[in-house]
């Protein structure tokens, strides 16, 4: 890696599960240098708590505190309180192990004595003894809406309640339009000392839109001197984990890497594919797109750090071509 790389910061954006396995790699080579700007349409109240899913999956999964089996949540959980729950006859259909009660009952608490989103998430980063800082997309509420075949669901209620088996028509982003960017995400996004801006291989529509759908979020991307690189979720055609597949079928949209690329339009400068999917990197550069195959599929630590590199690689080069 250049001294560019090794000095300069990075930007991921990222959902839950999928991004954050880049996010670790990412932060086993950047540390401190690097900033996640996570998603926060996923929030939602649910027994009088703020649940943020995907936060929390990046939080725990930077602390090593991650479930390796389920991807979310923590590690060696117990359900004590889910089956005291259940006896009550409450609604017991979102999961909450015990250990993972805390944040959410810390979280909850401190937003209602007026603390910001931020302002919680950095100290609980902080508390978790991570380098990379952590952020939501924003502290104001930005509520994820799946407009299916049986109605409009809030995202939870499409994704854990219904498993995601309604028919997807579209997807809005309440309260899109008004919120502002968090102050961290925004100092991320403008900071001259950039070598990277990645898009993690989170779930496009349901992961990374609700980035995007923020005001200014691709105007920064597109203006942004440091390149900008997606790492594409599908390998051959197939999502390692998720509905992305099936909400691309739903909308009519080829599950390729090419129809990833068209899906972020003009704000990237390059996109990485699965090594299966090599033959699209000749279409992706046809778009005018720079492109390159690697192993994207991240089953170990050192798969996450194999492909954290590849992605700085990649960004090295994009990087020296503007000189």
């Amino acid at each position: 890696m250049t001294d560019q790389n090794a000095k300069g910061r990075i930007l991921a954006l990222c959902g839950g599960v999928g991004g954050a396995k880049l996010a670790l790699g990412l932060d086993k080579i950047a540390g401190e240098r690097l900033t996640v700007a996570v998603n926060t349409g996923d929030d939602f109240s649910h027994l009088g708590l703020h649940i943020a899913p995907d936060l929390d999956t990046v939080l725990y999964t930077l602390a090593g505190l991650a479930d390796p089996e389920r991807g979310w949540g923590r590690a060696d959980e117990s359900w004590n309180f889910m089956a005291a729950l259940n006896e009550l006859g409450a609604d017991d259909w979102f999961q909450l192990g015990d250990k993972d009660l805390a944040i959410h009952v810390e979280r909850t608490r401190r937003l209602a004595g007026g603390e910001t989103l931020s302002a919680v998430t950095r100290d609980i980063g902080a508390r978790l003894g991570l380098s990379a800082h952590i952020v939501p997309m924003s502290d104001d509420p930005v509520r994820t809406q799946v407009i299916t075949d049986e109605g409009n669901l809030p995202f939870q209620h499409y994704f854990v309640r219904a498993q995601c088996r309604p028919r997807v028509k579209s997807i809005d982003f309440e309260g899109a339009e008004t919120a502002a960017l968090s102050e961290e995400f925004s100092a991320a996004l403008t900071d001259p000392n950039l070598a990277a801006i990645v898009i993690c291989p989170s779930n496009p529509y349901l992961s990374v839109d609700p980035l995007l759908s923020l005001s200014g979020v691709k105007e920064g991307l597109a203006r942004s001197p440091a390149p900008v690189i997606a790492v594409s979720p599908l390998i051959h055609g197939q999502a390692v984990k998720g509905p992305t597949v099936k909400i691309m079928a739903e909308l009519e949209i080829e599950p390729d890497a090419l129809s990833i690329a068209r899906h972020y339009g003009g704000v990237l400068d390059g996109i990485i594919v699965d090594v299966e999917d090599e033959g699209s990197v000749g279409p992706l550069r046809a778009m005018g797109l720079e492109a390159r195959a690697a192993a994207t599929y991240m089953k170990s630590l050192s798969d996450r750090i194999g492909l954290a590199r590849c992605v700085m690689e990649f960004a090295d080069d994009l990087n020296a071509s503007k000189t």
